[in-house]
């Protein structure tokens, strides 16, 4: 039998093509030249890494799961290419150098537990930034907390029945524009059983304002935000934000 753990099939099920996107979005509105020093906060199982790295940046990729840094470890050996890999809070960077270059995306500043410790990462990024150094990130809205999650609900199966994937989302009665997600794995086994594999994830998001403010009490004196991955402007509906901001 072969037991997976929550972060593996986090990684084989993850959506790729968002990747891509990401990618497009650091490389159209990061403006770090070949080379440049880049640091991925929350960068999970590198899988972001790995093509930044493959595009010749010189990448450090942060997380607090040492179990997800083991998957970016093994994804750098597999292309072939170097990453430093850092176990990390992003709310103390204290040891790390300054980057050129410093990106955190799926919604992982969302998961922190109040604006206090969003404010405390915008500034340790601030200070771990060179002169012209970028921040690049992205963030949900309160409009996808507030209207589009509260009875979400996604269920995916493979073709082959051997993996399953179920989540569910609830409005957070405690929390102010907080959601909870309900996230089940089942993966099927080698004697044919099925593994269940779940977790239960805490999101809050905020008002764009108090975002702008965060950042500009951490440092930052230009803050740009779009939608849509850069493409577009933004509105009162946006479900998620993305955020391009220089010392």
């Amino acid at each position: 039998m072969i037991y997976q753990s929550f972060a593996q099939l986090y990684d084989q099920l993850f959506d790729q093509e968002l990747y891509k996107r990401w990618l497009d979005f650091t490389l159209n509105y990061g403006r770090a030249a070949t080379g440049s020093k880049c640091l991925e906060l929350a960068g999970g199982a590198g899988r972001l890494a790995v093509m930044l790295a493959q595009r010749h940046y010189d990448v450090t990729v942060t997380d607090f799961s040492s179990e997800m840094l083991s998957l970016a470890s093994q994804h750098a050996d597999e292309a072939g290419v170097n990453l430093k890999i850092i176990e990390a809070d992003m709310r103390d960077l204290t040891n790390l150098p300054q980057y050129n270059l410093v990106t955190c995306y799926a919604d992982s500043l969302n998961y922190l537990d109040d604006l206090t410790d969003v404010q405390m990462t915008f500034r340790q990024v601030y200070e771990h930034l060179t002169t012209d150094g970028m921040f690049l990130f992205d963030m949900i809205s309160p409009y996808k907390t507030d209207v589009v999650y509260p009875g979400y609900m996604y269920n995916y199966e493979d073709e082959d029945h051997r993996h399953a994937f179920m989540w569910r989302s609830f409005m957070d009665d405690e929390v102010n524009h907080g959601v909870i997600h309900e996230l089940a794995f089942f993966n099927q086994l080698s004697n044919g059983e099925y593994q269940r594999v779940g977790e239960t994830h805490f999101e809050r998001a905020y008002q764009l304002a108090e975002l702008k403010a965060a950042l500009d009490q951490a440092g930052f004196k230009q803050v740009e935000v779009y939608s849509n991955f850069g493409q577009n402007k933004v509105t009162d509906k946006d479900e998620r934000w993305f955020f391009r901001c220089q010392k």
